[in-house]
C-alpha cells in the first residue's frame, strides 16, 4: 500500500476513468507478509471526540453542541495486524473502534454537508488507541499526549471506496479484548454525521487528499470503569461491517 497516498487518491478523484469498469487484478499470496495501513503517509490525522452520546456519558460529559476536534500525530498510523506498544509508565491504555473517513479531493469552505460526498475517497477501520492518564490527568489541557504515542492508530485492513460503502451511517462497529466483547454500536448513533463533520471541518481548515478523519468511538471503553485497561499480551480486535477486522497484540514499549 506504499503507493496509495494523497497524490494517488487525488489523481483517482479527478480521473475516475483510470479505474477499469471490471478490473482484473492478479491474486497475490500474502502468507507471511506484513499488511500495512491502506493509506500511506497521511498528512493529517484529525479526530472527533465524544461523537456518540453514550460514550460522552460514560466519559462523564454532556453530548457536545459542536464537534470536538483534536489531532493525532500521523506517524501513529500502523497496519491492522501490527503490534501496539504500551507506553512506558502507562497504566491506562484504552481501545477505541472508529470509522475513518479518507479524504480524496481537497475540501475548503464546502457550501453544505451535501457537498461532502464528492470529497471522500473511502472508509476504513481505525483504532484510536489512547492513554487516558496522559490524555486527561497529565495533559496540560490538551489530549494529544495521550493520543500520539507510537503505534496508537492501527488502520485498515482495507480502504473501501465510498460508492461500495453506500450510507456510512448504517455501519456496525464492534471491539473485543482477548476475545471478550467490549463495544457494539452503529454509526447511526453518531451525534454528528460524516457529511456534517467533513463540511464543518472544511470551514476551519483545508482537508487534503489522503487526510484521515477519525469520527469518534461508541460506548464500551475502559475509561467507563466497566473494563480493565490494556496490558502486555492483551489482544485487541476491532471491526466495522463491510470494512474488515483488525487484530493487534499489545507489547511493552
Amino acid at each position: 500500500t506504499d503507493d496509495i497516498d494523497g497524490a494517488f487518491l487525488a489523481a483517482l478523484a479527478d480521473n475516475p476513468h483510470l479505474v477499469p469498469a471490471e478490473p482484473a487484478l492478479p491474486e497475490i499470496d500474502i502468507t507471511g507478509e506484513r499488511i500495512g495501513a491502506p493509506v500511506a503517509r497521511p498528512s493529517a490525522l484529525l479526530c472527533i471526540g465524544q461523537n456518540y452520546a453514550a460514550h460522552a456519558a460514560e466519559s462523564g460529559s454532556e453530548p457536545p453542541e459542536q464537534p470536538i476536534l483534536f489531532y493525532k500525530s500521523p506517524n501513529t498510523v500502523v497496519g491492522p495486524y501490527d503490534d501496539v506498544l504500551i507506553p512506558r509508565g502507562s497504566k491506562k491504555t484504552d481501545w477505541e473502534v472508529e470509522l475513518a473517513v479518507v479524504i480524496g479531493r481537497r475540501a475548503s469552505y464546502l457550501d453544505s454537508p451535501a457537498d461532502a460526498a464528492a470529497h471522500i475517497a473511502g472508509y476504513a477501520v481505525s483504532n484510536d488507541v489512547s492513554e487516558r492518564a496522559f490524555q486527561l490527568e497529565e495533559s496540560g489541557g490538551q489530549w494529544s499526549k495521550g493520543k500520539s504515542c507510537a503505534t496508537f492508530n492501527p488502520l485498515g485492513p482495507v480502504l473501501v471506496t465510498a460508492d461500495e460503502v453506500g450510507d456510512p451511517q448504517r455501519l456496525r462497529l464492534r471491539s473485543f479484548v482477548n476475545g471478550e466483547p467490549r463495544q457494539d454500536s452503529s454509526t447511526a448513533d453518531m451525534i454528528f454525521s460524516v457529511a456534517h463533520l467533513v463540511h464543518h471541518l472544511s470551514q476551519y481548515l483545508v482537508l487534503e487528499p489522503g487526510d484521515i478523519v477519525n469520527t469518534g468511538t461508541p460506548q464500551g471503553v475502559a475509561l467507563s470503569g466497566r473494563f480493565p485497561y490494556l496490558g502486555p499480551d492483551d489482544v485487541m480486535e476491532v471491526e466495522i461491517s463491510g470494512l474488515g477486522r483488525q487484530r493487534s497484540v499489545c507489547r511493552p514499549a
